[in-house]
């Protein structure tokens, strides 16, 4: 019933742009497994081995902490129209900052969103499908936009604060990798 791919694959793309949540699960050495939902027009297959997703400034950062000491990362898009589907990028990433060479190329990429944390890039080493009968359909998924409207009210600058003040370390004290507060200024 599964299927591996050693690329992500025209088919795997069209599944993948019309998903509206994804997940992301990380794990360092030692320390809390990582499962983060996801959602908004973020993701972006950039080849048919390299993905971004733009990450906006929240609670915990912990997918920077994991991918800063080891580097792996899945992503899984889940189907929950009516096609029962399920699909997984495995790879490796790397958090992307502002002041980082690939920044504005990748942030072009994305419609303008307030809060920007980082954007990460992945490279998928394999791809798998699976069937997802299991998995409960739910017609009319629709965004929220709290998170924009949040961000929007506050403006830029306590997005940066937010980050340095609380995004800095993980849950489990591993380091993110969010930049200087220099390096993170326009």
């Amino acid at each position: 019933m599964s299927e591996w791919y050693k690329t992500i694959t025209a088919e795997l793309k069209q599944f993948i742009a019309k998903q509206k949540v994804f997940f992301v699960a990380t794990a360092p050495h030692e320390g809390r497994i990582n499962l983060s939902p996801k959602g908004m027009d973020t993701f972006r297959v950039v080849s048919d081995n390299r993905v971004l997703y733009l990450d906006l400034t929240g609670s915990g950062n912990e997918t920077a902490a994991h991918l800063l000491e080891n580097g792996r990362i899945t992503i899984m898009f889940c189907s929950f129209d009516k096609t029962a589907r399920i699909a997984r990028l495995y790879g490796s990433g790397r958090a992307i900052h502002r002041g980082d060479r690939q920044w504005s190329e990748y942030l072009a990429m994305f419609p303008a969103e307030p809060g920007v944390r980082q954007i990460m890039e992945i490279d998928v080493e394999t791809a798998m499908t699976s069937c997802g009968y299991g998995v409960p359909r739910r017609e009319g998924l629709e965004q929220r936009d709290t998170l924009r409207k949040y961000w929007e009210s506050r403006g830029d600058d306590e997005a940066v604060k937010y980050q340095r003040d609380k995004n800095l370390e993980s849950i489990d004290g591993l380091p993110t990798g969010i930049p200087t507060a220099a390096r993170i200024a326009k």
